[in-house]
């Protein structure tokens, strides 16, 4: 409900750093939780997409190239021009498995090790895009690895279908 009352502004709209209206390739970038705004070393923002049928990287499709492709430029030159950081100083990346279903998207500092930014769980922007553009269901497709904590209930799920 977060995510639906920004793109809604019924929450946070002074926060919001950048918005692309379009509902099919939009999205709205705000400072994540964890950032206090005050030190650009830990920079920390998401781009949330307004289409609400795309919940994770498992749903992407080539169909959704520019909508990837509008979220990284238009993301990467929101951040300078309001923060001064260029895009070549910005870790923009997905997680998988996310933590809540609605597809967005991670801009870090290259300087801040965000938890979750390793290879593990992090799948790049820029790869994601590229792998799309050479083949429309990759996404359906891969084996995608990502590790889960011991007390995640994900991973109990995992244990009790014996495949862990």
């Amino acid at each position: 409900q977060w995510v639906y009352n920004i793109l809604e502004k019924k929450a946070e709209a002074d926060r919001i750093i950048y918005e692309n209206p379009d509902p099919c390739n939009g999205f709205v970038l705000v400072p994540d939780l964890k950032w206090n705004q005050n030190q650009l070393d830990d920079l920390y923002l998401i781009a949330l997409v307004h289409r609400r049928e795309v919940k994770s990287l498992r749903d992407l499709t080539a169909e959704h190239l520019p909508l990837l492709r509008s979220i990284l430029e238009e993301g990467k030159e929101a951040v300078a021009k309001r923060f001064g950081v260029p895009g070549s100083q910005l870790r923009i990346y997905l997680h998988y498995q996310p933590s809540y279903y609605h597809l967005h998207v991670h801009f870090t500092a290259l300087s801040y090790d965000a938890p979750g930014s390793s290879v593990e769980r992090a799948h790049l922007l820029t790869d994601v895009i590229d792998n799309l553009a050479l083949d429309s269901t990759y996404y359906q497709k891969r084996a995608l690895t990502f590790a889960l904590r011991a007390d995640e209930l994900l991973l109990k799920k995992f244990q009790e279908a014996g495949r862990v």
